[in-house]
């Protein structure tokens, strides 16, 4: 969800038990650090740390914005009526589905008519991103490993993004292929009578693409925006309607109501003040009465389409969106139903919040993981700052801290993503290394975004784009399930909120050249948009790295060794009598890195060629490339 609310995110480590840890601050070091027995940054986990889903542990996650994923059936565009109650409430100006292929900042005709500027018209375009998209591109997304999808809300709302939701309980006619008919078939429902609900045909193409990633050993997971919902909403219509007399009128957060005897109007509580947000009133148990008997209704009928008790045929857990605006004991409830539905099922939540603020939600009664912003602030602080990058050993550090604030199971499943849709893009982070600190989120937020005229919206380099490789493969080796925002696979850029989701690209289509600035002006130099082939097998060749290697995706993990003046990180993952060593350089210089083993073994280099080495005298000795790595495999 767009954030508005200023948060200062730091780092506070609390220490859980370990094999053999240092928990004291690394000092900074000048030169090399041997990692000995005592002071080793090594973690096992223990049965009584695992209480999430086991297959959470092994995935690749890839995020979905549905609307500008593909256009599957251009039948079901959205018409402009379908845009009213979504900001910015224009729905007389000239208006068509916006071309899949143009250049992001340039105005078409239609929006010149208007006459305003970009970031007004950029919240009316509508691409026609639906369902039959993203079945069209299942196989691309089984070809490139991923092994479970997050998608962005799917239930029916006005906007572009959809968290303003008129519903729980249908998918947004536009993503089926036919939304007339769905909306006629919906009229006759009583909304929170769900005896009377039907399955639209946007529902059930729906079930049919659970179906389909099932079929291909692929898991799904929907946003539940739970904390509020849309001006379209029809319980919010029918308070606007029906004021004191509405038998939804306690479901909402209102706080006056329109009486013309002593002179009020109508108003109530938008989330963080956004008026097309109406919240969710709320005691201290959470979510009142009401809705929150809708949530549990709506809930069930995603995890359990059939109602039978067999939850194969429906989704495999939620993503739950501004968590934190929502009282734990909800939560609890909440996690209670529906793990009472399947108790595989995968919860996650955003909640961009410091270490401490996250305990709460970790401890096995509310969620399994969160959306782990606290990883992509360390990583940004490590490969991509420039100015202010912390060092090896710092970065060492942070990660500790990180792991060890929680029961150890849910390091294993958090979702170690870098950008998403309220983010600017890896690759333009990388271009802007030096904006300011993304651990400041409140601050990055708004300098992230196009408006500031400081952002620079050109496309990566191929410098620069080596930096996000390196990223990548400590992201897909390191404890913790990888989380990549669609298209980052494929080369896109993108400022924040709105930029970052721009249509996805894909090799079948040809697109203009991004030739124009925010500001509507000509670029000096224009940038091609195109499929980057070499990214794609870079994070390709990871992810099936990854699969390969069962330490990879639930191993123990110990850091082996620190080189602060030369930028080099090298640590293990064993489990099972499998044993792999990862080496990153940091720096651009390529260096020769020994390490010491308490082993004698062959290793293959299975990232670069399988390149062979042995140890020697109790040590590895090799080269690395600059701002490259190794992920060396132990011969049996």
């Amino acid at each position: 969800m767009r954030k508005h609310v200023v948060l200062n995110v730091s780092l506070v480590g609390c220490v859980i038990t370990v094999l053999t840890s240092n928990t004291s601050p690394i000092r900074e070091r000048k030169g090399p650090e041997m990692i000995t027995k005592e002071t080793q940054n090594s973690i096992t986990l223990s049965s009584t740390d695992d209480w999430g889903p086991e297959w959470a542990k092994r995935v690749v996650w890839y995020q979905i914005f549905p609307e500008r994923f593909r256009n599957g059936n251009p039948k079901n565009d959205p018409m402009l009526a379908d845009i009213k109650g979504a900001y910015p409430h224009d729905i007389t100006s000239p208006w068509q589905i916006h071309p899949w292929i143009s250049d992001w900042y340039e105005l078409q005709p239609y929006e010149r008519e208007n006459g305003r500027d970009i970031w007004f018209n950029i919240q009316r375009r509508r691409y026609g991103g639906d369902i039959e998209g993203i079945l069209e591109k299942l196989d691309y997304l089984k070809d490139l490993g991923v092994g479970a999808i997050y998608l962005n809300p799917v239930f029916e709302a006005p906007s572009h993004h959809k968290y303003d939701a008129a519903t729980y309980h249908h998918i947004d006619p536009n993503f089926g292929p036919d939304p007339v008919g769905d909306r006629r078939l919906t009229a006759a429902e009583t909304p929170d009578d769900p005896s009377t609900w039907v399955w639209t045909s946007a529902d059930t193409l729906m079930l049919q693409l659970i179906q389909e990633l099932h079929r291909r050993g692929m898991k799904v997971i929907f946003d539940g925006v739970f904390n509020h919902m849309g001006l379209n909403s029809w319980a919010f219509q029918d308070v606007v309607k029906n004021q004191k007399k509405s038998k939804y009128k306690d479901w909402f957060s209102i706080t006056s109501w329109d009486d013309p005897t002593v002179g009020s109007k109508f108003e109530y509580e938008g989330w963080f003040g956004v008026r097309e947000l109406p919240e969710m009133r709320e005691n201290a148990q959470g979510i009142v009465a009401g809705p929150k008997q809708y949530i549990l209704a709506a809930t069930q009928r995603w995890m359990d389409p059939n109602g039978d008790g067999n939850p194969d045929d429906g989704i495999d857990g939620w993503r739950l969106d501004v968590a934190f605006c929502i009282a734990h004991p909800f939560w609890v409830d909440w996690r209670k139903f529906a793990k009472s539905l399947n108790a595989d099922a995968y919860l996650t939540a955003e909640v961009v919040e410091p270490i401490t603020a996250l305990k709460p939600y970790l401890q096995g009664d509310e969620f399994d993981a969160v959306m782990n912003y606290n990883f992509a602030f360390i990583c940004a602080e490590y490969f991509i700052e420039k100015k202010d990058r912390i060092s090896t050993g710092e970065f060492d550090r942070r990660l500790r801290e990180l792991r060890q604030a929680f029961p150890l199971g849910v390091a294993y499943r958090m979702q170690n993503l870098f950008g998403s849709h309220d983010t600017n893009r890896l690759g333009s982070h990388i271009v802007n290394r030096n904006l300011g600190s993304f651990r400041n989120w409140g601050d990055y937020f708004g300098k992230s975004k196009a408006e500031n005229p400081k952002y620079d919206v050109r496309k990566p380099t191929p410098e620069e784009l080596r930096i996000q490789k390196l990223f990548a493969i400590f992201q897909m080796t390191y404890l913790g399930a990888p989380m990549i925002y669609y298209g980052d696979e494929a080369g896109m850029w993108g400022a924040n909120d709105p930029c970052c989701r721009k249509p996805m690209i894909w090799k079948d289509l040809i697109y203009d050249d991004e030739a124009y600035l925010p500001d509507g002006s000509k670029r000096t130099n224009s940038d091609t948009v195109a499929f980057n082939q070499e990214l794609y097998d870079h994070y390709r060749k990871l992810i099936h790295i990854r699969a390969r290697h069962e330490a990879l995706q639930s191993g123990d993990y110990t850091t082996l060794f620190i080189d602060d003046t030369k930028g080099i990180y090298t640590f293990s993952r064993e489990t099972g009598g499998e044993r792999v060593i990862v080496m990153l350089n940091n720096s651009t210089a390529a260096h020769n890195v020994t390490v010491p083993l308490n082993f004698k073994a062959e290793l293959s280099d299975v990232l670069n060629e399988n390149d062979h080495f042995k140890t020697h005298n109790g040590t590895l000795s090799l080269p690395v490339k600059g701002q490259w790595g190794r992920i060396l495999v132990a011969n049996k």
